[in-house]
């Protein structure tokens, strides 16, 4: 758990399930578990299985307890809809997004089919954003599969983009983060194969957010694309303030700034 997230497109990151297994070529080079490893030889409790699936129910509570409303990137550190998380246990994790809707959860997921199998007997209020990593073409039959669920707000994250991913089909999706791989071993990502899906966006008038071109050392790469930083977040947000938990002076917390889209 991370209140103040290092991830360009999130403002807190929030982990009831860590643990991962590769399940595509994306997986390669995993960030997670990297980092899942050197937390267990620090002695963090909640990685003393390393990077095996683990559910921690303890963790369950905690955007509940955070008055200050943020958008908060659900499990980053492993993917709800792994086999071996539990239906009842994805179900948990959903009725606490749901008790708190002066958050924004985002959901990302690479295994879609079990997404789409769920998705009836889940609750989809508009505060839960639910998206699928979309790495290269071999994947794309994830944005079909999300297109079908019952998520208002549905994302794309083609993170680490490591292949041109053609002409994508954009209808019934509100945002798209594009970003190249980071770390030892990190894979070339293209120009032309940002600026296909950055005109595709465009075309589709949806919102594009540019996170970083990456490398071994991405810090020296940035996130500008031609010279522009591109920030942009869906504008399909909730047309009504939630009720919102009171601050110790008694007076609600603001929501967080959330940019325009392009449209």
């Amino acid at each position: 758990m991370a209140l103040n997230s290092s991830i360009e497109w999130t403002e807190a990151t929030w982990n009831p399930v860590t643990g991962c297994t590769k399940v595509s070529a994306g997986c390669k080079h995993c960030y997670a578990e990297r980092l899942a490893k050197r937390l267990q030889a620090m002695g963090n409790p909640n990685y003393r299985n390393g990077f095996e699936v683990t559910l921690h129910p303890h963790m369950l509570a905690l955007p509940g307890k955070w008055a200050q409303p943020r958008m908060i990137f659900v499990n980053s550190m492993s993917d709800l809809f792994h086999a071996d998380v539990p239906d009842d246990y994805i179900h948990r994790v959903f009725d606490v997004m749901v008790a708190a809707p002066w958050h924004i959860f985002q959901v990302l997921t690479k295994r879609s089919t079990r997404l789409l199998e769920l998705s009836p007997s889940l609750p989809w209020p508009d505060h839960i954003w639910m998206g699928v990593t979309v790495e290269d073409a071999a994947c794309l039959d994830r944005i079909s599969d999300l297109r079908h669920t019952g998520a208002v707000v549905k994302f794309l994250s083609c993170e680490p983009l490591i292949g041109d991913l053609g002409h994508l089909h954009l209808e019934g999706i509100h945002w798209v983060i594009v970003g190249g791989e980071s770390g030892p071993g990190a894979r070339v990502m293209r120009r032309d194969w940002v600026l296909s899906i950055k005109n595709q966006c465009a075309m589709a008038e949806v919102p594009f957010f540019f996170k970083q071109w990456g490398g071994t050392r991405k810090h020296l790469n940035g996130r500008s694309l031609d010279g522009q930083t591109y920030s942009y977040m869906p504008s399909v947000l909730r047309q009504q303030l939630p009720l919102q938990p009171a601050t110790a002076d008694g007076v609600a917390p603001e929501l967080p700034l959330v940019a325009d889209s392009v449209r």
